[in-house]
């Protein structure tokens, strides 16, 4: 079996990236970072996300696990202190390997024939330069509402506890398949109006944003954030690509939630 290791990079995450190396090479494992089967991530959720990205080519062959040396993560769950027990389960295979849904972004251009075609992790987000963000919202091709405000956030179930939450959307389970619609701070009043809710839509759906007032926007994808000039539409739906993760153990998701956000019994 091949692996590779994505650090944050501070002290810590180099050290324990140096350990896990030489631990699993030391059982016979072998490091590539061209063609992992495993990707190690050491850091934290933002650094599993870079993982990610990195490797959005190998999807159907390789899994990603997480170490925090940092907060505790919906991505990064193991502890520094845990580093052997994971090498030692990695190195004889005990493990399982669970999918989760992305997001498909593709930016369609006024001029031109071809298009940009994006995966999320978390999540992508849409907002207008210097002005109100006017788009257009389709579900399905039927015209839904049209938007005004800051801007709008499409994320994925294993998003949803990121910059979704921050919005006020729901939390959504990882394995549902499906995407999540958010508005933020909309234009509401006796002349404009949105539905002011976040819109869980499932698998088969397909969102469309169409610029009003005018061509140009940024878009973010999880980290990355993109400048695209005369955008004619912005297309979102649940990607037939699915992200992999290497579970040890049990994950259970609402005791994380719990954790995160409500209280830590310790």
């Amino acid at each position: 079996m091949k692996f590779t290791i994505q650090s944050r990079n501070d002290d810590l995450s180099n050290d324990l990236m140096d350990k896990a190396k030489a631990y699993l090479t030391g059982f016979g494992l072998l490091f590539d970072e061209e063609e992992p089967d495993i990707v190690l991530s050491i850091g934290g959720d933002g650094t599993l996300l870079h993982a990610f990205h990195k490797y959005r080519h190998r999807l159907e062959n390789t899994a990603f696990v997480g170490i925090h040396t940092g907060h505790l993560g919906f991505y990064a769950d193991w502890k520094p202190a845990e580093i052997e027990k994971l090498v030692i389960s990695l190195a004889h295979k005990k493990f399982n390997v669970i999918e989760y849904p992305l997001l498909e972004v593709k930016i369609n251009y006024r001029n031109e024939e071809d298009s940009l075609l994006y995966l999320a992790l978390n999540e992508s987000s849409v907002k207008s330069p210097d002005v109100t963000l006017v788009m257009d919202v389709e579900l399905n091709d039927s015209h839904f509402e049209r938007f005004r405000g800051d801007g709008l956030c499409i994320s994925t179930p294993s998003g949803s506890t990121a910059y979704n939450k921050a919005l006020g959307g729901a939390i959504l389970h990882p394995s549902l398949p499906s995407m999540q619609l958010t508005e933020m701070a909309s234009i509401n009043n006796r002349v404009f109006r949105t539905v002011g809710s976040p819109l869980v839509l499932p698998g088969h759906h397909k969102c469309v944003l169409i610029p009003v007032n005018g061509p140009d926007f940024m878009v973010t994808v999880d980290h990355l954030q993109l400048l695209h000039k005369d955008v004619k539409s912005i297309e979102y739906r649940v990607a037939e690509e699915r992200v992999r993760f290497a579970r040890f153990r049990p994950f259970p998701f609402w005791k994380r939630v719990r954790d995160s956000f409500i209280e830590n019994d310790g």
